[in-house]
Formats: structure tokens, sequence, C-alpha cells
């Protein structure tokens, strides 16, 4: 099993055992199937129901039926088994981009490496160190990103005109 994190328990809900759940990546609505998180020891959290709530993920986990049992897992970094969890094509895991070699789509040039993706609320912006240092934003658009290649780790993008102008 590899897992991989996805978000933190920040405070319980009500009195029922039910614990509010900071997300992190693309929001609450994505996790709302997930029938298991797991903690860092590997160990499950079996969920028996989840719901979106002011922008986070209301969760009731089972074994934890009053308040003062979901007190004690306040701070628990929740991660998911990452083998059982299928993302949308054309959506990736964070950790799976950082690193890629970003080229060209039509002339193969090479930009440099992706070090950062940064979420924007639109949009994200991949941070690419070029080889001579300067960092590069680019703009994790369809118009931009032509295609994703994770066996081959790289990026082959299509500029913007002016994109990289200083």
């Amino acid at each position: 099993m590899k897992l991989i994190e996805t978000g933190k328990i920040v405070t319980t809900h009500g009195v029922r055992g039910e614990v509010r759940a900071e997300v992190w990546g693309d929001g609450p609505e994505a996790l709302l199937a997930v029938e298991a998180f797991y903690r860092a020891d590997g160990s499950p959290l079996q969920v028996e129901y989840s719901r979106v709530h002011r922008g986070a993920l209301n969760l009731k986990l089972a074994g934890y039926d009053d308040i003062d049992r979901a007190m004690a897992l306040i701070g628990t970094v929740l991660y998911l088994d990452r083998e059982s969890f299928e993302l949308p094509e054309g959506t990736y895991f964070v950790r799976d981009l950082i690193g890629l070699l970003v080229l060209d789509r039509d002339t193969g040039e090479t930009y440099g490496r992706i070090v950062q993706v940064q979420p924007t609320g639109a949009n994200d912006v991949y941070h690419i160190e070029a080889e001579d240092g300067r960092l590069l934003l680019v703009p994790a658009i369809a118009q931009v990103v032509a295609s994703v290649d994770l066996a081959a780790a790289e990026m082959r993008i299509t500029p913007l005109k002016g994109l990289f102008d200083p």
C-alpha cells in the first residue's frame, strides 16, 4: 500500500463524533466517495459517511461515536491508499508533477523542471526552475499544457506569447 497525504483533522463537529478535515488538493468534494482514510502508521479509519460543510470535509468515522473520542483525532493527518484512489483524467498528484522536465511541445526546447505547484484558485501555477536559475511561472491551463507523461517524467507545453519574456 502506498499512502499519500490528503488532509488533516482540525476539529470536531457536534457531539456525535463527527470531525472536520482540512483537505489538501482539489477540495473536499473529490473525497466524498472515499471509504477509508489511513493514519501515518497505515492503520485504517473507516468512513461511515462524509459531507462537505463550509468548504471542509466533515467525516463520521467508525468507532468514534461521541465528541470525547473524536477529540483524540484532532491533528491526525489523513492519508489515502494511492492505488485505490483514481484521479479524473488530466489531473495529477502534485508529488508526481514535482521534478518533471518541462519541454516545448513543438521545438523540444527544455525550459527546466517543476519545483513547486502553486494553487491560485482559478488554476494552479507551475514553478519551473530553468537551467540558468531563473524561475518561470506557467499556468496549469489546457491552452498551455499540451501533455503530461509521468512514465517519461516530462511535461510538454505550448507557451502563450510573451509568457517567458523578461
